[in-house]
């Protein structure tokens, strides 16, 4: 089982192997601050086997030892882990490796987690990756905007390392349970979230990136009608600048490229759009 991690001192595993570092202890007073119940999980309780494919996760935290607490626990759990220290690293290096999920601070320096989250749902080439938000800051109003701007989870200081190694893999879990729903087809009409592509009778549709995401969100809720203050939040992911005249705007432009397949994009007037299937 490694090492246990208590709120007094590291306990030894009864297993016999070799002792733990002379560090360990220094590592066990400094986590306090950051953890409920610092128990860390082994391989063996999250179901890792050995020659698994290793899922890549980004931690941002400019704190060394909140970084180092979630390290441990998410290599102890199966994943191979990057760090990042600031929001100019995170950028690059969530651009560069492309990881399976990032766990992101929210209080950084120059660039804070919400700014990051914010610039990472907006590049195509990263948006689609989860987010855990982890911080001190608990109050509900920020708990909301990281989730409006895209964070898919939230965990705050001082906090669980077991649950956050759960939340993690639930997040996870979730986005492959999506990925394998969204190749969706109504009739001629086929949508392949994962390619990023429209087809209609089997010919290619141009789509532009926030034509193609509108679509997807309306299709993905079809039969219920979505306000455009919602469509706003979930495409553009809630720009106050934006008007929701930019809605209605961009549904004209998706119609026309559409072309017959249009018929599937209802207008609910004074409330929204819906996608229908038939």
């Amino acid at each position: 089982m490694g090492v246990i991690w208590s709120n007094r001192r590291a306990l030894a595993s009864p297993i016999p192997r070799p002792g733990p570092g002379p560090g360990d202890a220094k590592r066990t007073r400094r986590c306090h601050r950051f953890v409920t119940n610092p128990a860390l999980s082994c391989r063996r309780r999250h179901g890792i086997s050995r020659g698994q494919v290793k899922e890549k996760i980004l931690v941002v935290d400019d704190e060394a030892e909140a970084v180092e607490l979630v390290e441990f626990n998410l290599r102890q759990a199966g994943f191979e882990v990057l760090s990042a220290a600031d929001g100019a690293e995170a950028l690059k290096k969530a651009r560069t490796a492309l990881p399976s999920l990032i766990v992101l601070d929210l209080m950084l320096p120059e660039i804070d987690g919400l700014e990051i989250c914010r610039m990472l749902r907006r590049d195509p080439a990263t948006a689609r990756i989860p987010i855990v938000m982890l911080t001190a800051k608990a109050a509900e109003m920020d708990r909301i905007i990281g989730l409006e701007l895209g964070a898919d989870d939230y965990v705050t200081k001082p906090f669980s390392p077991r649950e956050l190694v759960l939340r993690i893999k639930n997040v996870l879990q979730r986005g492959r349970a999506a990925a394998e729903a969204e190749v969706l087809k109504f009739g001629d009409l086929l949508i392949d979230a994962p390619r990023h592509l429209v087809s209609w009778r089997g010919k290619a549709i141009e789509l532009t990136a926030t034509e193609f995401k509108l679509l997807l969100v309306l299709a993905q809720r079809r039969g219920r009608v979505q306000s455009r203050d919602q469509l706003l939040r979930d495409v553009w992911e809630y720009n106050s600048l934006i008007d929701t005249r930019t809605v209605d705007t961009h549904m004209r432009r998706l119609r026309d490229k559409l072309g017959p397949a249009a018929k599937h994009l209802d207008t609910v007037r004074g409330v929204g759009y819906r996608f229908i299937e038939a």
